[in-house]
Parts: C-alpha cells; structure tokens; sequence
C-alpha cells in the first residue's frame, strides 16, 4: 500500500517537473543513506514524524541540490520525503516531513526586508514571538468522488478558503461527494523583530503558520510568547477577500515555517563549552569574587561602590523555594534606585541591560498596565481573541528594566504589584481568564516628586510611589547630588578623562562572559543555608525588632519587617552563588546585613528619634507622628468628657499638649492630618469638633 502511494506521489511530481525530480529522490535517498540513516531509524522507532537535517551537510553532499532547495524548497521538500518512504522502516509511515537547520546567513532576512522576490524561496530570520492562537485542525488535502463516472479527485487545500473540485474529465461540472480529507494539526504565530537587530527603526511584524508536530506539546513551550527564536521556511502569499466578495489586488504575506528553534538570551537554552567553564572556575576562585564583578559591571559609571555590588546581587539572583504545600517562595531581588537628575541612573540601567540575561527594557513614560503585563487582542489571522505578553511576561526568568516609574500612572503602576510579589499576571478580559508566568526580576530607577532630594522630608512624601509598591523592593538606594569638593574634582576628572580616551575605563571581564556567567549563576547554583548564617540573620533581625522601645504615647517604631528578613535570605544566598558554593556562609550573611542596613540607615532612620523606622518608606506617617496622633486624640477625648461640650477650642488643646512636650507646630500638624482623614471638622475659626 505504501510502495503504491509513494509511486503515484512520484509520478504526479515527474509529471509537473520531468526526470530532474526522480534525481531528486535519489539524490537524498542517498543523502539520507550516508549521512542521516542511524537518525532516521531512531526518529522512526520513537514515533516521530519529522527528521532534522543541517543544511551545510547538503551542501557538502550536493551544490545543486541545495540551491534546487533555496529556490523551490515545497517541492524539493515533497522529493525529500517520498525518499524517506522508499526506506525499509521498522514503522510504516504515512506523513514524513524533512526539517532543515542551520542555514546560511547569505540566506537571513529581516521581517521588514521581506519583499514579492522572496515569495516561495527559503529563507530564515530571527524574531521574538509576539501572539500565539490556539492548535486548530486544518484541512491539507480532500478527496472528492464524481457521482457520473466514479473517478476520485484529489484537491491540495492550499489557501485559507476550501476548495471543491470545479469540473470532472468526464465533463461533469460541481456536486461532487466528499470521501475523506486530511487534518493537519496548525497554529498561527506573530513575529516580531527583534529591537536588539534594528537600528531605531520600529520593529515589523509577520503571521507564521506552524503545522504538523512543530505543534506538539515540547515545540508548544519552546515558542511561548517572549521567547526569541531562529525561524526557517518560506514566504507565501494570501488573497485579501474584499467585502464585496471579490480579490483584493493586495496580498498578505505569511511565513510557512519548515524548522522552528530558540535562540539567543533565553538561560534555558544556553550552551556553555569549556572554555567558558574554565573562565567561570576562574571567577569564582578571586579573593572578593562580588568586588570584582562589580568593578566589571559598570567601569564607564563612577562610584556607586554599594549600588554596583547590589546588582551583581540581583544579576545572581536567591534560590526559588517550592513548598509541598503549592506556596511559593520568589528568589529575585527588586531592586529601587532614587535619585537627582544627572546622577547616572540611566546609564546604570543601560549597561546592566547589556549584562542581564534575557532582560527588557522600557520607559515609564511610555508603559501602560497593558504593554507591561498582557492585553487581549483580535486575532485577524485565525479569529477570535488572542493574548499578547507585555514586557514583564516577555521578561520570564529574565530582567525587566523600566527607568522613570514615577512618570507612570497610578492605575498602570498597580499592575507591578502582583508581578512584583506572586510573580503570576492574571488576566480577565474578552473571553480569556488566564493567569501568565512572570518570574521576572525588576529593577527600576524614579526620579524624587520635586526633581531634587529635600534632606529633611520623609523619603515616603518625595517619591510618586504608593507605599504598597515601594514596600516590595528588597533594596531602595537614594542616590543624592551634594556637592562636595573632593568628590567633585574626582568625578570631573574621570568624566573629563573619558571624554578624551572613551576606552580609559575598560572592563577586565567582556560583557559576554559576564552574561554567560550569570546565567549559568542563576541556573545551576543552588546554595543551602548554613546555620552560621542563619544565626547571623537571626540575630541582626531580631536585635533590630527590639531595637526601638516604646515611645512615651505606648507606640513602638516598626524597624524591620518579614520582607526584610526575606530580602536578607536572598542577598546573602546571591552571594553564595557568585562563588558557585554550595553552602552559603556567615561572610555571605554578613555581606547580605551589610547592603540592607545600608539601605535602612539611608532612607528608613526617623530624624526626631534617630531610631530605624521602616513606616518612613511603608507608609507616609511614622512611629513618632503616629504616637503624637494617638495623644492629640487622647487629649481632645479628655477635654470632651470634662467640659461636656462637643465643640473644643484649638487653644486649650495646645495648652493641654504643652504638658505632654508637644510644641503648638506639633499640634497643628496633627489636627491637619485628623481634618484630612476625616476624624475631625473645623465649624468655626478656632475651633474643633469630632465626627
């Protein structure tokens, strides 16, 4: 029955092309013989249905071959796979496809470069997949039976319209009887440039039509939305039916994929040889293996001693923890830079985009809650609704880097906080619940609500952040511009000498290896807590939670949360990582107490009390305000009960305060921030009245 089908699949080819097809078959039937035969047979005894073949082994084979396959690759394909059924295979195979790797790059084109001359030809580009519609059967071939004479008819189903055979050779014109068709599994893609391949230019996009077992459930995964990918096929094109039922003379274009791959940044993909290993080995055993990474991270940046190390931290990454009870526990570290204008957040945020793996970045002056987490879209190419991945899904076991978040909207911000700490995005748009993987690292730089730092206001009041966002950043560096003479000459000097030798400050570590480094970091390094460390972080958390005492109005400043103690778990296990050790240690600990304190002693330590109060960042009023509020209320309670009366002069308040060591500034402060938050009402000048 095979050797029947193969036969006649043979002649109609003979028929359209003459004797150079049957040199075809034999040509890859001795290809196949030669170079591919061992492949073939596992590929067959597991049940697959496609064998991947390297273009340049056919070259070698063949010169002609190969360009016959350039130029007309559908039916040089058709020739590849009649010869692969004319082979003595334990399985009988009825549908074989021939996928072709490793391509040329005189054979590369950009989406935006595809043009008519390229219809039909092989070729392959490289893009990041935007959408994907659901696998849907299609119809690929239908046979049709001619009720006057009983001849069969076989009609390919090459366009999107299905397509009936219009007459019969015994001159028999429409209503023929369908026997069968065949069903091919296809899926339809959106691929869009990659912005690392353009030169500013906006990045285009094109429809990729999948079939066959590049759907399965393995290839499924391997072209989820975000991931780059090398993609090979060919062009064709697709009549635009206009609404008045007739061709369009405008076509569509779409790419017919043969071999689909990933590629590029994705850590899961990475192919790391020896030389790189040894390169790693060699990093690992320096003295201070976090201060040499971080001299190499930014050598064209000055100073930001702590922030460097920081984000070689964050690149590291802690351990993700997976509990038998489903919680899950996120190992990446968010990092929050605030600073003056010109104090070199920007470029930072640049450079660690060329380091990070797999990262994104985008512009808070540019971002909507859509474009960052997922929006749901029209589906023009195979109908209905589709989902399209914003940057922090795009950005899955990656980086996603967005400078000026102060400039986003408040309902656009709101979308980061269940990306920031569930590291999931829900969507419940159109007819689509979904719920999307975003283990994404972020790392966000904001600029202060009045341009500058003002030293003596809460860090809270100057940054357009709601405290529910900033309390989610392990780390937040303020990074203030005061001008100092000896800093100054320094930093005038470094800029001035780079200006003159732009390779002055160069790096002993090539970006490259540096990204490698980290992804292998991030992906095979998996410390275990020892108890030294444990002991430490214990010991600094809880000597910090009872550091403050209680106030004289019986509050106490919250100096440190669990998120801390989380932060403090991540740092140190990062730390670890960057030695590739396996046990992470009381240095590591220390390291880890080291940043955090830092950070707490820079934007959390209350100036009235001098004491580390973590409501500075939290929440816009802190212990010493709250405990203030909480005797201004107990002073106008008892005024209320003695004098019997509802309305209370300010005057007598201020004097029952002054008692209490409440300056009249304190008074007025607090009874404003009551008149806000609606406890109190001012009826008349002077005076106050509970709600």
């Amino acid at each position: 029955m095979v050797e029947s089908n193969t036969r006649s699949g043979e002649g109609q080819i003979e028929k359209e092309f003459g004797l150079e097809v049957s040199e075809q078959i034999r040509l890859f039937k001795e290809f196949i013989e030669q170079h591919y035969h061992a492949q073939l047979l596992e590929a067959n005894r597991k049940g697959k249905e496609s064998l991947v073949i390297s273009f340049t082994d056919l070259l070698k084979f063949n010169t002609e071959l190969a360009e016959e396959l350039t130029e007309r690759p559908e039916e040089v394909l058709k020739a590849a796979e009649i010869a692969i059924k004319e082979f003595d295979l334990p399985q009988k195979i009825d549908v074989f496809t021939v996928r072709i790797k490793n391509m040329p790059d005189s054979l590369k084109v950009n989406v935006s470069e595809i043009r008519s001359k390229h219809l039909s030809k092989f070729l392959w580009c490289i893009g990041i997949v935007r959408q994907k519609s659901d696998v849907r059967p299609h119809v690929s071939t239908a046979k049709f039976e001619c009720p006057s004479c009983g001849n069969v008819l076989t009609v390919l189903q090459l366009d999107q319209k299905y397509k009936e055979p219009t007459r019969c050779s015994c001159g028999r014109k429409g209503k023929f009887k369908e026997l069968s068709k065949e069903l091919v599994d296809g899926q339809g893609l959106v691929l869009e440039e990659s912005p690392d391949d353009l030169d500013g230019a906006q990045p285009k996009r094109i429809n990729v039509f999948l079939k066959g077992d590049l759907v399965t459930p393995l290839h499924e995964r391997r072209t989820s939305p975000g991931t780059k990918v090398k993609l090979f096929g060919w062009v064709s094109e697709i009549p635009i039916q206009l609404r008045s039922g007739g061709k369009s003379t405008k076509y569509d274009l779409i790419l017919e994929a043969n071999h689909i791959e990933p590629f590029g940044d994705d850590p899961s993909n990475m192919k790391i040889s020896d030389a790189d290993f040894a390169e790693f080995e060699k990093i690992s055993k320096q003295e201070n293996v976090l201060l040499y990474v971080a001299n190499n991270i930014a050598p064209s940046i000055y100073g930001h001693d702590k922030i460097k190390q920081s984000l070689c931290l964050q690149l590291a990454g802690g351990c993700v923890k997976k509990r038998k009870d489903g919680v899950r526990t996120r190992g990446d570290i968010h990092i929050l830079l605030i600073g003056d204008p010109g104090a070199g957040k920007s470029q930072l945020l640049k450079r660690i985009t060329r380091v990070a793996p797999k990262a994104r970045f985008t512009s808070g002056k540019g971002a909507s809650a859509a474009g960052l987490t997922a929006s749901v879209v029209k589906d023009e190419f195979l109908g209905g609704w589709s989902l399209e991945a914003g940057t922090l899904v795009l950005a899955n076991k990656g980086f996603a880097i967005i400078d000026e978040l102060d400039k986003m909207t408040k309902e656009d911000r709101s979308a980061l906080h269940e990306a920031m700490e569930q590291q999931t995005v829900s969507v419940s748009k159109a007819n689509i619940q979904a719920t999307l993987r975003c283990e994404t690292t972020l790392l966000a730089a904001a600029n202060p609500k009045f341009g500058r730092f003002d030293p003596y206001d809460l860090i809270a009041n100057q940054i357009n952040l709601p405290p529910t966002l900033i309390n989610r950043f392990d780390l937040i560096f303020p990074i203030k511009d005061m001008p100092s003479r000896e800093k100054d000459d320094k930093l005038a000097s470094f800029i001035l000498k780079l200006h003159q030798d732009p390779d002055a400050a160069v790096a002993k570590l090539e970006s490259d290896i540096l990204k490698k480094y980290f992804m292998y970091v991030r992906r095979f390094a998996t410390p275990f807590l020892s108890d030294e460390a444990i002991t430490e972080i214990k010991q600094y958390y809880i000597s910090m939670r009872n550091s403050s005492g209680v106030e004289e109005g019986g509050v106490s400043s919250v100096p440190i949360t669990a998120r801390q103690l989380e932060a403090l778990v991540r740092l140190a296990e990062a730390s670890a990582k960057l030695r590739l050790a396996k046990t992470v240690t009381k240095e590591d600990a220390l390291k880890s107490i080291e940043l955090v304190d830092y950070c707490l002693n820079q934007i959390a330590k209350d100036e009235e009390t001098g004491k580390i109060d973590i409501d500075r960042i939290s929440s816009k009023i802190t212990s010493s305000q709250r405990s203030k509020i909480s005797m201004i209320k107990e002073i106008i309670s008892n005024i209320e009960s003695v004098t019997k009366e509802r309305i209370i002069a300010v005057e007598l308040i201020i004097q029952e305060a002054a008692n209490k060591k409440l300056s009249a500034e304190d008074v007025e402060d607090v009874l404003e921030k009551l008149r806000r938050s609606g406890d109190i009402f001012e009826p008349k000048r002077g005076f106050i009245q509970k709600l």
